[in-house]
């Protein structure tokens, strides 16, 4: 599929902005704010993100996805003893749905069974995504509100 994990510079800010803005520009659609006001939430929301994942997950592994060469998405990964927790894994509109995701997850499926360790990762609720996790083994194992804790067991 010809895709490839990369850390993540500060030359990837824009990069970052614009995925984070097509992960939760939908919601904002009921907000009547102007495109220019919604455009500057989401960055300081996404710069809000990016520092409690700094403060939270400081030894997580923060990459970039590519695909063929091209920036499609990040995917950010705490490997700890017992639990590879993925913190975050988002895809820009146009690498969704193609497989990226599933391969993505299965990797890392396969390099926590290595080590014996579990798989988890929060979700929202009503995030379509909980579809994939479903569909590739992961069961809930802990209702948080408005997300759910998933895990994925070798």
């Amino acid at each position: 599929m010809g895709i490839h994990l990369r850390q993540q510079g500060v030359e990837d800010e824009p990069f970052l902005d614009r995925l984070y803005i097509s992960t939760r520009w939908e919601e904002l659609q009921v907000v009547p704010w102007p495109d220019e006001g919604k455009l500057a939430f989401l960055i300081q929301q996404r710069q809000f993100q990016a520092t409690h994942y700094a403060a939270h997950y400081a030894d997580a592994a923060f990459d970039v996805i590519e695909v063929a060469g091209a920036p499609a998405g990040r995917l950010y990964l705490l490997r700890s003893a017992g639990d590879y927790r993925v913190v975050d894994i988002s895809l820009l509109p146009e690498f969704r749905n193609r497989g990226i995701g599933a391969a993505l997850l299965r990797a890392v499926g396969a390099e926590a069974r290595a080590v014996g360790a579990r798989v988890s990762v929060h979700v929202e609720v009503v995030n379509p995504a909980r579809r994939l996790y479903d569909r590739i083994g992961f069961v809930q194992a802990a209702d948080k509100g408005p997300y759910l804790l998933m895990e994925w067991t070798p």
